[in-house]
């Protein structure tokens, strides 16, 4: 009995996933064939059935993209990046959603060294650094004997060199996927869903209005403490109140 029960929950994950993968065959196909709501709502399917994926998060961005959706596809757009940042085609398709938004944020100037950073660290996902800081670790470990142990000085300066590169690749990699860890398990960022929302001052219909926000504006969550209420701050540095209802978290 016991095997059987065993066969049988084999012989269901499998045509759940033979079913997902089809749906995904559908997905495109009704994309390709301009017909977008169908498309939406089978790479929605496929979220909920196998999980998170940058790729399907990328075509479901592009789909509400097309439908005219443009808060939706900028959420999947960032949700694509936020598990592939390597990723330039949806970086350019984010850009191009954000355009046709109503609120242009200017973000805060940030020191040279620090933008450059981020964008080196946006080159590529948790996976791909840590790959990256276990290949240098290697390498780092064969310079080091070619250091001791090498007969000639050129090699023993050689060992020498590539050591000191690899040290400071492997601790970097190392940085850089702790960091895209963290985006993953921290999500902070979250899309505004109202077609227009007031920011209060305080966590309550009777606080200040600050000021108005629109749909597909991209706000960072400050205080996550309280259930129906969320502190959010844009990228220019303002701060205010939202009711969670009126936001999606990345």
């Amino acid at each position: 009995m016991k095997k059987i029960s065993i066969i049988l929950v084999f012989i269901i994950g499998f045509i759940q996933y033979a079913g997902a993968s089809a749906t995904k065959e559908e997905a495109d196909k009704a994309y390709q064939e301009n017909n977008f709501k169908d498309a939406i709502e089978k790479y929605e399917q496929i979220l909920e059935t196998e999980g998170e994926s940058a790729d399907i998060y990328y075509n479901l961005g592009n789909s509400y993209y097309k439908d005219k959706n443009m808060a939706k596809a900028v959420l999947n757009y960032e949700r694509a990046l936020l598990l592939d940042p390597g990723n330039s085609d949806a970086r350019f398709n984010l850009e191009l959603a954000r355009g046709k938004t109503v609120d242009q944020i200017v973000p805060m100037r940030e020191i040279f060294i620090i933008s450059w950073i981020k964008s080196i660290a946006n080159c590529m996902s948790e996976r791909g650094w840590g790959i990256m800081g276990i290949v240098s670790f290697l390498v780092l470990l064969g310079s080091l004997m070619l250091y001791i142990f090498g007969k000639r000085l050129v090699l023993k300066k050689i060992g020498f060199i590539a050591a000191v590169l690899c040290l400071i690749v492997t601790v970097s990699s190392n940085l850089f996927a702790n960091s895209q860890k963290d985006r993953l398990q921290i999500r902070s960022g979250a899309i505004i869903m109202a077609p227009s929302i007031t920011i209060k001052s305080t966590p309550d219909e009777t606080g200040t209005d600050l000021f108005v926000l629109h749909e597909g504006t991209k706000v960072y969550i400050e205080d996550n403490t309280m259930k129906e209420w969320k502190e959010i701050r844009l990228e220019d540095g303002k701060k205010g109140w939202i009711q969670t209802k009126n936001i999606e978290v990345i």
